[in-house]
This record gives structure tokens, sequence and C-alpha cells, in this order.
């Protein structure tokens, strides 16, 4: 049985060493049962914190072949390539046949002296995602992940000396190494290329494309959302491909390879490049490009294992919350007194709007649990009107919410906004690649939109389509990519405030006019109050656990509360029939349900059924009287 060390720091010694064992057996299947030896070996208590981070740690300090993760999303997926699975070598000075089958499995590179006319070689088929950090992760999930790997972050940097840096790809073409794809054609097959045109040579930490180094300015790292940092990365998926769909997010556990051949070859293609015919290329120049960039800035992970992450809040357990009923019940037991003491500091940050500040709980542990044909049952979108214009509130107000939500971002709704941003991802088919917008984001994203900012003008073609596909996700929680010819519609599950001055021009499931208890005088006193100081950390770790852990809960209503909830509607509409509609309805249930659930409490009891009905009641009081004072108000 492989150390730790061995199987974290050379995993293809113990994949190879299964391989070599299984040749006297065709019946072994040593592929499951090497899957199975890392996913066994991450199941151990708290094995999987001594795996280093692509997150976490500079891709320079990082052993090439070694063992890492990778928390991210999937943005693209790229069409399925060969390459070898299996083949023999010759030894290169005698031209003797060893008669040694290798393994190319969890590999871009052969060893030396590839027999290309052998008739053991195996042609296997492989996936490739492009995939991203998760976008709009917030600085204290950051922080967090990387204080939890302390252990993982010393091994590489002890184990791998950071002067490989230092090496070009020149010297390292000196190694007899052979890029898989680049042999395979003489298999009789076209296999797509790993190359690229262009590239340091030297390995370092990359970055969105607004601040990369000069090497990297001209590549595209496709992250969704402007000022993005972190490597992107190209995984490669050996097995059951279709359980992944496009912006699942994962920790995906891999093989790391960084192999500068990889770029030699691809200065060779591209040299040779303008000499050949383009019919005999399957791929354009462009397509290459972008398919295939430096390793050492787009590293390749070849996925022993991959964990989907229902959430990236790094306080709460990574395993599901009926596996940890300790954990469970402890949390369960303090969230009625934490919700108190989130409500409190809420109605601060809301200048005094207790009503206000309950609805922002709701709206922040709200949650897209099921679909029902187009419907989707669950989402809470917020529009908190009467936001003050001065100060900076609704940047500050921001602020605050990034501080507790593990993912967010903040969208100001301005003309200029409207007009030039890509919201919507796009198909280029010229390079065969889906060009990400803004709205390609994680499940469970807070996006907070600025309607402040909006001022007086027109918008163009492409605002309108903007602002379209803003009302498409905030009713029906979809988003309808771009394929040119035609459109795709994406299931999402984003939670959207909205904050304007008057009641906001896109659509909403519930709208609650701002009554700050603050002077104007004293607002800027009471706004610079707002912000907790690093010693309170252990406070916001609190409102952290508890926004994340009320979205988890199951939720249940037994068929008595049913029954007492339709004779209250029958009740309500006996009076007057135009005072409470089916909406009006639905909307007390899902104000029901998450009142309940910010509680602790996964099914809905008679007296959380009553406190819906009653805050409901205020804030349509509210309504009513804002818009009797406000005669223009829509």
């Amino acid at each position: 049985m492989p150390s730790t060390q061995d199987w974290i720091n050379d995993p293809l010694a113990v994949v190879e060493e299964m391989f070599a064992a299984s040749q006297n057996n065709s019946n072994s299947g040593w592929e499951t049962k090497a899957v199975e030896f890392f996913q066994d070996q991450l199941k151990e208590r708290d094995t999987h914190t001594l795996v280093p981070s692509l997150n976490d740690v500079p891709l320079h300090y990082l052993k090439p072949n070694s063992l890492v993760k990778f928390r991210c999303l999937i943005q693209d997926m790229f069409d399925p390539e060969f390459y070898m699975g299996v083949y023999e070598t010759v030894d290169p000075s005698t031209k003797t046949k060893v008669r040694m089958l290798r393994c190319g499995k969890y590999k871009d590179v052969t060893e030396c002296g590839v027999d290309f006319n052998s008739r053991n070689t195996v042609t296997a088929e492989r996936q490739t995602f492009y995939c991203v950090p998760i976008p709009g992760e917030n600085p204290w999930v950051k922080e967090i992940s990387s204080s939890c790997l302390t252990e993982a972050r010393v091994v590489p940097s002890t184990s791998y000396a950071p002067s490989r840096q230092k090496r070009s790809y020149e010297e390292d073409d000196d190694m007899d190494t052979q890029p898989q794809k680049q042999r395979e054609p003489h298999a009789g097959m076209k296999i797509p290329s790993e190359h690229h045109g262009n590239g340091d040579c030297k390995r370092q930490e990359t970055e969105a494309p607004s601040s990369q180094t000069a090497s990297a300015s001209h590549l595209d790292l496709n992250f969704p959302l402007p000022g993005e940092k972190g490597p992107s990365c190209l995984v490669k998926v050996y097995e059951d491909w279709d359980r992944f769909k496009l912006n699942d997010t994962l920790e995906v556990y891999g093989i790391l390879s960084v192999s500068p051949a990889l770029s030699a070859l691809a200065d060779e293609k591209d040299a040779s490049s303008s000499l050949l015919d383009p019919a005999e290329s399957m791929e354009t120049a462009e397509e290459q490009r972008v398919h295939s960039p430096p390793a050492s800035l787009v590293p390749r992970l070849h996925m022993l294992h991959a964990k989907p992450l229902p959430h990236n809040n790094p306080l709460l357990p990574s395993a599901a919350l009926e596996d940890n009923s300790a954990f469970l019940s402890s949390t369960l037991s303090e969230m009625a007194s934490v919700r108190e003491e989130i409500l409190s500091y809420f109605t601060h940050v809301l200048l005094g709007d207790a009503l206000a500040a309950e609805y922002l709980i709701l709206h922040l542990i709200s949650n897209v649990y099921s679909r029902r044909d187009v419907l989707p049952l669950g989402k809470f979108t917020l529009n908190l009107s009467g936001c003050p214009t001065v100060a900076s509130y609704t940047e500050r107000f921001y602020q605050i919410i990034q501080q507790l939500v593990p993912s967010s971002h903040y969208l100001a709704m301005s003309l200029q906004n409207m007009n030039q941003m890509r919201l919507v991802p796009k198909k280029d088919y010229v390079a065969n690649r889906l060009v990400s917008g803004a709205l390609q984001l994680a499940r469970n994203t807070s996006l907070f939109l600025d309607e402040t900012q909006l001022e007086q003008g027109q918008l163009d073609t492409t605002g309108v389509r903007n602002v379209t596909a803003l009302g498409n996700l905030i009713s029906w929680q979809k988003v309808d990519y771009d394929f040119n010819y035609h459109q795709m519609e994406f299931p999402c599950n984003i939670n959207v405030l909205i904050a304007s001055e008057g009641r906001s021009l896109l659509p909403s499931d519930c709208q609650i006019h701002l009554q700050p208890q603050v002077a104007p005088s004293h607002l800027e006193e009471s706004l610079s109050s707002i912000h907790m100081h690093p010693q309170a950390s252990s406070q916001l770790n609190k409102f952290r656990i508890y926004l994340s852990m009320a979205r988890l809960l199951d939720y249940s209503i037994s068929d008595e509360v049913t029954k007492s909830v339709e004779d209250d509607f029958v009740d309500m509409r006996k009076d007057d029939p135009q005072s409470i509609s089916a909406e009006d309805l639905h909307r007390m249930l899902v104000v029901a349900r998450l009142l309940s659930l910010s509680l602790g409490q996964t099914s809905l009891s008679r007296d959380s059924w009553l406190r819906a009905k009653h805050i409901e009641m205020l804030r349509r009081s509210r309504m009513e009287q804002h818009k009797c004072v406000n005669g223009n108000e829509p």
C-alpha cells in the first residue's frame, strides 16, 4: 500500500504499478481499481486537506505529475479526443523491441521510443472540459480555504525545487519525450493536437487578462466576470463524462500536467502552419490556439475523482449534511438565536428598517429546489426600492452581502454597462468555443443589480437584449445562450437582489420600499459604523454558516397544515375576492417556507404560517401607503 506522500506526489507510479500487474490478467479491471484506490484514500479523515489546491498554490510551486485539486466551474465542453491508452516502446539505440507495454492514461506525453507500428497499441477516447475558478467567489472563501491547506502548501514547495521554473522549453526538448497527440496520426486517425503558437516558457501564476503578464496578454482565459484571478484549466475526463453538465461546480482531483513539450509542439505547428493546405487540417488556427493554450498558463488536469459541490462555503462540512448529524443538530439548535442576531445586524444595515431586514434574510436563503414544467419553485427575487443615492449606499450595502455569501457579483445597471457588457454567453464557431458572459454563474450566486446607477438615455440593441436576459433570469431562472442560429436554454439558480429608487423596471417576486429610520444628515455616520471589525470574524462566520445552512435544509408541509392554509385562503377571499389572488397565495407560501427554514424548522407549522401572513400584510400595507403618497409610482 503506497504511503500518503507516494500517491499524492507520484500518483502515476500507483497507476503504472496497477497497469503492470494487470498484464497477466486481462480481466483485472485495473482502471476501475485505480480510480477506486484514489477515491478510497480521499475518503479517509482529513486526507483531502493534504492535497494541494490549484486555487491556493501558485502553479510554479506545484510538482508536475503530482495529485492536485481544483475548485471550479465547467465553463465549456470541448469535443472528445483520442489518445494512446496503451503503447509499446522500442530501444532507440538498438531498435530492439522491448516487450513492455506502457500505460498512456492520465498523460499528455509518452516515454521515449514509441513503436507506432505495434499491433498492441490501443487508442482510447477522453473528454476535455475547460474549467475556471468559481465566478464571483468572495475573498473570505479563498482565505479560509487557503488557511485549511497549510500542510498541503508545504509539501509541493519542499519536494519540488522552484528553480525548475527557470528552465526553457529548449532545454526540456533535450529530454526524449513525445507529445502523445502529435504522434497519434500514425495510427491512421485524425487526432486533435495540443499546441499553441506563442507563450512564455516559464511557469507562472495566472490571472484575468486585464492584469496578466505580457506573455499572456493575448490569451483570453474566458472568465465569465471581469477582473477574476486564478488559473483556468483543461480537465481531461476518462469515464462517465455524461454525468457532468455545463456550469456544474466541482472539486476535481487529478494529475497535474504542465509538460513544456506541449508548447514546444505548438511552436513547431505555428512555424509550419503557413505552409499547410487549410483543407488538410480539421482545426482552424484560432481553434488550435484556444483549445491548446500553453500548459504554463492553462495547465492540464487528468481527472481521477470529481466531487460535485452543493455549496462552496468552507465553513460547512464538504460531505452531505445527513452524513454530519452532529454538525447538523448543533447548528439547527442555534439557528433561531443566530437569526435574531443577523436580523438586528441587517436592521442596522438597512437604516433601521426591521421589516426590510426580515425580507432580506428570506431572500438570501432562497433557493430553486424544484421545477414544475417551466416554473422554478423556491426563487425569491427581492426588489428593495427607496434606496438612498447618497454616500454610495448601494455599493456599501453590496460589500456587506459580499462578506456573508460565498459567491456574489455587483452589476451596476448604468446605461454604458447595459449597452456594452456581454451578459449572455455566445458560441464562437471559428474558435469552436463558448465565449463566456457575466450571467454564466454558479448555482446560489448572489447577483446584486444596482438600478440606482441607471441614468436617462437610449438603450441600444445590446442594451435591450441584456435587460431582456436579466428579466428572463429573474422570472424563469434560465439564461438563453446565443448559438448564432438558435438559442439554447440553460437553467440556473441565482439569487437576484435589485436595489432601486422607485419600482424596478425588472420583474421581481417581492418588492419592499425601504423606510430609513436614520435622518439624512446622519446617514454617513450610520453607514460608517456598519462594517464589522476583523475581531468580529467569529460573528461573521456564524452568519455565513447560518445563511448557507438554511439554503441546504429539506422542507415539507403536512396534510394538516395544507388543509389549514387552504381554509385560510378561502376565508380571506370571502369578504373581498379581489383582496388576494392565487399569485399572492403563492408568494405567502414561499415566504412561509423561507421563514420556517430561517428558524431551523424543516416543516411548516401553524405559527410560521400566521407569521408569514402577518409580515406579508405589513409589506402590502406599506406598499399601498407608498403608492398613495407617490401617485405616479407604478
